[in-house]
């Protein structure tokens, strides 16, 4: 499939079950499916995204046909999930997932096996030092999971929506990090960390972008990407076609639909991180969305009664680094040479911008955390603390002319001052 066929709602309207149906029929027919075995790689549960739609659609239009239909959560490095909620994931419970959908299988990314990964390339240093405007020079391999082989097409399913790490998810995303290994996974996180997070996240054509699109160069199996764009919930968009091509046109979609610009920067910020993050490494998008439209000396309050854990993979090396501004990582990378990029970029996606000088840290907002682990910890790992149950949500809303901003389901939509740039 060389051209991209679908349709997006700058409005923010909403792509029926049957237009999906039609556009997806068209996409899945010109790949001629009939005989071939498909591995459809879909997000977790930290993603918004109408799987349960699609997922009935695929069904209809491939049972019968394909010698297979499997589908792959694309974890990166995120707990697998049960399979009650795998099922759930996809619209379903486990009972009726195994009585209405007999042919489907749905597997977890096993990130924490080592047997999971074959490698299929290398990304020398020169062009690494090339794509990140010299920050670095060192090779990269590059390895994803193996089942990938043992399949005839590749069918990327999933939401579109600005990142902190590449400017924009979805597209290439879903094969690095999504079902990668750790040592690309744990470089471009870093890389984006340095290059920081208001400068990444909501652009398109990033440094980081280019490393993923790179790796994904090294995948022989035939690729076709399901590209969709959610608002509230609902499908507003869905690109069919090459892998970059749909992308592209999803990230313009989500850029129109998924930036908010406001007209100042805010004292006080209250983000309501919603059940799906079930840690502060999920929830730590509350910030990364809304770090351009807080004060200099501002809080940002990462607001989740439901969180009581630092991140359910890494927090034993966040426990003991903390979370830091940028610079005081960089300053003294020798003493954090055992622990793994990627987690040193979340913490200081998480703490924001700063400096680092003559021995002392100065972050530019303070960040708080009012969820359900202890005042010790959050004090500890450099963090604030708030009892949720001291904070009364009713105080921020509507307060915006007071310098309080409330956003009720953070995470997903950056916020931005209008008129500022945010150029590379």
């Amino acid at each position: 499939m060389d051209q991209v066929i679908g349709k997006g709602y700058t409005d923010g309207g909403t792509i029926s079950t049957e237009e999906a149906h039609q556009l997806c029929a068209e996409g899945l027919e010109r790949l001629g499916p009939d005989g071939k075995r498909l591995l459809v790689i879909i997000p977790d549960s930290t993603r918004t995204v109408p799987l349960d739609m699609m997922f009935p659609i695929f069904y209809r239009l491939l049972s019968g046909r394909v010698k297979t239909l499997d589908y792959l959560v694309a974890l990166g490095t995120h707990p697998p999930m049960s399979v009650e909620k795998m099922a759930e994931r996809v619209g379903q419970t486990s009972e009726s997932l195994e009585r209405d959908f007999p042919e489907v299988r749905i597997f977890n990314h096993r990130w924490d096996l080592p047997g999971t990964f074959a490698e299929i390339g290398v990304i020398g240093a020169d062009e690494i030092e090339e794509i990140s405007g010299g920050l670095f020079r060192e090779s990269l391999t590059v390895t994803i999971n193996r089942m990938i082989f043992d399949y005839d097409q590749l069918v990327i399913l999933g939401p579109t929506f600005p990142h902190e790490v590449v400017g924009f998810s979805g597209g290439n995303k879903y094969f690095f990090p999504g079902i990668s290994g750790n040592e690309l996974l744990h470089f471009f996180h870093w890389l984006g960390a340095v290059i920081t997070n208001p400068k990444i996240n909501g652009n398109k054509w990033t440094p980081t972008r280019k490393v993923v699109d790179r790796a994904a160069g090294f995948i022989r199996v035939p690729v076709v990407n399901f590209d969709m764009v959610e608002k509230g919930g609902e499908l507003s968009g869905l690109f069919i076609g090459p892998t970059r091509e749909a992308w592209s046109r999803a990230a313009d979609l989500s850029a129109q639909l998924h930036i908010r610009y406001v007209d100042r920067r805010y004292e006080s910020v209250l983000g309501v991180a919603p059940r799906m993050y079930d840690d502060i490494w999920t929830a730590g998008k509350v910030m990364y969305k809304l770090e351009p439209v807080i004060e200099d000396g501002g809080e940002l309050i990462i607001y989740a009664p439901h969180i009581d854990e630092v991140s359910y993979t890494h927090g034993k090396y966040l426990d003991r680094v903390g979370y830091h501004v940028r610079d005081y990582f960089l300053a003294q990378m020798d003493k954090f040479g055992d622990v793994p990029r990627g987690v040193l970029a979340h913490s200081t996606h998480v703490r924001g911008g700063g400096t680092f000088e003559s021995g002392v840290e100065k972050p530019r907002v303070t960040v708080t955390l009012a969820t359900s682990i202890p005042e010790e910890r959050c004090r500890r790992i450099g963090l604030g603390y708030r009892d949720p149950a001291s904070i009364d949500p009713g105080q921020w809303k509507g307060r915006e002319d007071q310098g309080r901003l409330f956003v009720p389901k953070a995470g997903e939509t950056l916020y931005r001052i209008r008129g500022e740039s945010y150029e590379l």
